[in-house]
């Protein structure tokens, strides 16, 4: 199976020994990783013990492949992975609660937080200016106020 790196971690499939695909029509298959090899810029080519034809293969094409937490690597202080992220609460620094992150927005500009609540969806961007604090451990994010949020929410400004 090729599969396109979404991670700058070099050498990040080296070493696996079992993945998750969830296809886009909603299929999800864990199985074993039976050989790893590069397959050019930013691509892996992975044997796993699950498909022994392409055509097998080809069911999961276009699939996410997920990776079981025990088999990230570390990250530098203050770097965090998107599943780490994903399901925090966002506060502002005064502890108005702006929404739950429920996804990461990549954008020519940057990435970008999208948090939503019952008051609405709220776009901030994904900066170390804006975000004064992470705690994965708590499930709390504190941001700065900006005016470069954007969204629905009633504490922040539309465009």
């Amino acid at each position: 199976v090729r599969v396109e790196s979404l991670s700058d971690v070099p050498g990040r499939f080296e070493g696996l020994k079992a993945v998750t695909l969830e296809s886009p029509r909603g299929r999800t298959l864990s199985t074993a990783v039976t050989r790893v090899r590069r397959g050019g810029p930013g691509s892996y080519v992975l044997g796993l013990e699950s498909f022994s034809t392409p055509e097998e293969a080809a069911v999961f094409r276009g699939a996410l492949l997920k990776i079981p937490r025990g088999q990230t690597p570390p990250l530098p202080e203050g770097h965090y992975y998107e599943f780490e992220l994903i399901g925090l609460t966002v506060l502002e620094e005064g502890g108005r609660v702006l929404g739950t992150l429920d996804d990461i927005v990549e954008t020519p500009g940057g990435h970008v937080f999208v948090a939503h609540s019952d008051r609405g969806e709220v776009l901030i961007p994904a900066t170390r200016s804006t975000v004064a604090s992470v705690d994965v451990g708590r499930g709390i994010m504190v941001v700065r106020q900006s005016d470069a949020f954007v969204g629905t929410n009633d504490h922040t400004h539309a465009l």
